[in-house]
C-alpha cells in the first residue's frame, strides 16, 4: 500500500484487466472489482451529501466514514490485508444508538423523500446495501474479513436513521418529518381502480 499515483492513465488497463495492491491482475468485471466499485460509489455519493446543509456533527461523522470506506475499499483491493479497524464498526454502532435514541418510533414504513440531504442519504443507504450484497457474494468464492461486510451492513442501517435526522433537522425548508407511505390511500386507490376497469 506504499505505492503512490503519479499518472493517473496508465493505459495497463486497456486489455480489461485492472491491477490489486499485491500486485496480481484480475478482469475488470472480477467480483472484487465489482465490490471496490459499489464503495466508491457509496464513498461519491457521500460526498454529494456533504455538499449540501448538514448539522455540524452529521457531517463530521459522514467525513469519518468517508475515510473508514477509503480503507473498506483498500482493504478490498488487497487480498488477505486487513486496513479497516474493527473500531470503525463500533464508531457506526455507538452513532446509530446517539441518533436513533432522539427519534420518535416508527409506525408505519417511510418513503425516500423530504429534504435534498435527507433523500441523498437514502440514495447513500440502498448503495451501501448493494455494497454489502457485492461483498457477501465475493465471500462465497474468496476469503473476506468479516469488519467490511459488517460495516458496510451497519452503515446502511445509520444513513436511514440519519435520513431521519436530517428531515427534521429541514436546513432547505422541504422537509420536517418523515414522509410515511399511505398504504391505505393505495388501498383505496387500487379499489377505484379495480371498480373502474371491469
Amino acid at each position: 500500500m506504499g505505492n503512490r499515483l503519479t499518472q493517473i492513465a496508465t493505459r495497463t488497463g486497456d486489455d480489461g484487466s485492472t491491477g490489486l495492491s499485491d500486485g496480481s491482475r484480475v478482469t475488470k468485471s472480477h467480483l472484487r472489482v465489482q465490490a471496490m466499485g459499489d464503495v466508491d460509489e457509496l464513498n461519491s455519493h457521500l460526498g454529494v451529501l456533504l455538499a449540501e446543509p448538514l448539522p455540524g456533527d452529521v457531517r463530521e461523522l459522514l467525513v469519518t466514514i468517508q475515510h473508514e470506506l477509503f480503507n473498506l475499499g483498500g482493504e478490498l483491493s488487497w487480498p488477505g490485508g486487513h486496513l479497516l479497524k474493527d473500531t470503525a464498526v463500533l464508531r457506526l454502532d455507538d452513532a446509530l444508538a446517539h441518533y436513533n435514541e432522539h427519534l420518535p418510533r416508527l409506525k408505519e414504513f417511510i418513503l425516500p423523500a423530504g429534504t435534498r440531504s435527507a433523500a441523498i442519504a437514502h440514495v447513500c443507504r440502498t448503495v451501501a446495501r448493494r455494497a454489502e450484497r457485492t461483498v457477501i457474494m465475493l465471500a462465497a468464492s474468496e476469503p473476506i474479513n468479516a469488519a467490511p461486510r459488517q460495516y458496510l451492513n451497519r452503515l446502511s442501517d445509520l444513513l436511514f436513521v440519519l435520513a431521519r435526522v436530517l428531515n427534521r433537522a429541514n436546513l432547505d425548508g422541504l422537509g420536517g418529518d418523515d414522509v410515511y407511505w399511505q398504504s391505505e390511500r393505495m388501498k383505496r386507490l387500487d379499489a377505484y381502480d379495480a371498480d373502474n376497469t371491469g
